[in-house]
């Protein structure tokens, strides 16, 4: 059988149709599987989004529920219920503060820090020659 280049065209156009398709089939499996991870990820993300608005509402109920028991009446109901005893403040009680609170603990801060005694400075005296006089 003689072989002709025709022969040798088709088989080098058939082994790279071969590897083209390969090539394509490979391309084409991993944009799907990149976006399957897409998918995932998108999913993982709207399930913490989901949780941390959960999170958040209960954490806005809880805040609710702790200033509604911190109101004056609700006080004054459970004083009476649980017979503690206690007492409103008297005015003479209360102290009024004008200027901002934060400057007022910085400056008491800084004030403790600052009003420690020092140690005294203690005189050194340096002989020359050793001599123990």
């Amino acid at each position: 059988m003689n072989k002709t280049d025709t022969h040798g065209f088709v088989n080098q156009l058939l082994v790279y149709t071969l590897v083209m398709i390969c090539f394509s089939g490979s391309i084409g499996l991993g944009t799907v599987y990149l976006r399957q991870q897409m998918a995932q990820t998108a999913n993982s993300i709207r399930q913490l989004d989901n949780r941390s608005e959960a999170l958040e509402r209960r954490l806005a109920e809880t805040t609710a529920f702790a200033e509604a028991e911190m109101s004056p009446d609700v006080l004054k109901r459970r004083n009476a219920e649980w017979n503690i005893g206690m007492v409103p403040p008297q005015e003479q009680q209360i102290v009024r503060v004008t200027e901002p609170v934060e400057d007022r603990l910085a400056q008491k801060h800084y004030q403790e820090m600052f009003a420690k005694e020092q140690p005294a400075a203690v005189q050194v005296k340096f002989v020359l020659g050793g001599g123990g006089d």
